[in-house]
């Protein structure tokens, strides 16, 4: 757990690991300091984690989703997050500890949220087509290109 939050707040901005602990009793998902727990800060939401042993696997269930700006910061996080992971469309990726994350341009939304079904029926049929988010692709099926 600890590595995987260390490199979650290192790529985003303003992220932080607030706190890491052990329990100090044995719980029914351990013995004494086998359960661990942190919170940690990524952009401005706050979470906590708890490890507790192969209990309960990772799904879509809960996942995070990061907006992005631009390409290059799409590219950035994808790259890093799915380094030893796996991917999947519509800009999904599993990291190599098996944590959910949406990759998603903010120009996306605005997209969708455009007044035209048409446009919006292009770019959403762009997007379904998609693995990693391409903002070109996703603009060029807005113009009908």
């Amino acid at each position: 757990m600890e590595a995987a939050l260390r490199l979650y707040v290192s790529l985003i901005p303003g992220s932080s690991l607030d706190w890491l602990s052990g329990l100090p009793a044995d719980t029914p998902s351990g013995p004494a300091g086998s359960v661990r727990l942190a919170g940690f800060t990524l952009g401005d939401q706050r979470y906590m984690a708890i490890e507790a042993g192969p209990l309960d696997p990772f799904n879509h269930s809960f996942s995070i989703m990061l907006e992005c700006a631009d390409q290059a910061e799409i590219d950035r996080l994808w790259a890093a997050l799915s380094d030893g992971g796996s991917t999947e469309q519509c800009g999904w990726l599993r990291d190599r500890w098996g944590l959910c994350w949406q990759i998603v341009p903010k120009r996306l939304g605005e997209l969708m949220s455009d007044p035209d079904p048409d446009r919006v029926k292009r770019v959403t049929e762009a997007m379904l087509r998609m693995t990693k988010f391409d903002i070109a692709g996703l603009e060029q099926a807005a113009a009908g290109n």
